[in-house]
């Protein structure tokens, strides 16, 4: 009489269970990156859209003092400082984007500069020509 043995050995569980902790090690981090950059993608559309109303404003009346501010987001703050004829939006991280700060700057000298000023250390340097918005992305 052949006895056939039915289900699973326990160190086949075992295997099974290791290969899905291991991939979800891998896994995890690069979601959790991938959901982050989301997020950034606030910071850079208040920003393009402030610049666009303070063109507007600036059009029309010639200053951009008094002119509009971006609106906050859930994840970012954006304020701003303006001149007659320069300006500078910066948005500040909230809740999971605290780490990243992002700047917009028209100066009359340098035209319109975008900055990384702050950012999450895993991802890199800070940078004073261009918005960091992906983790090992270079200053270009």
């Amino acid at each position: 009489m052949v006895r056939t043995s039915k289900g699973f050995t326990l160190i086949e569980l075992m295997i099974t269970v290791a290969v899905i902790a291991i991939l979800s090690a891998i896994a995890y981090p690069s979601y959790v990156d991938y959901v982050l950059r989301g997020y950034l993608v606030d910071a850079t559309n208040g920003m393009a859209a402030g610049q666009a109303q303070l063109e507007q404003f600036y059009q029309d009346n010639r200053k951009y003092t008094g002119g509009p501010c971006s609106g906050n987001t859930k994840n970012f703050t954006f304020t701003c400082s303006l001149t007659d004829q320069e300006y500078a939006i910066t948005a500040a991280g909230a809740g999971p984007a605290s780490a990243f700060t992002y700047t917009y700057t028209y100066t009359v000298a340098a035209g319109l500069v975008k900055a990384t000023t702050a950012l999450k250390a895993s991802w890199g340097s800070t940078c004073a020509s261009d918005w960091i918005v992906k983790k090992g992305q270079s200053c270009a």
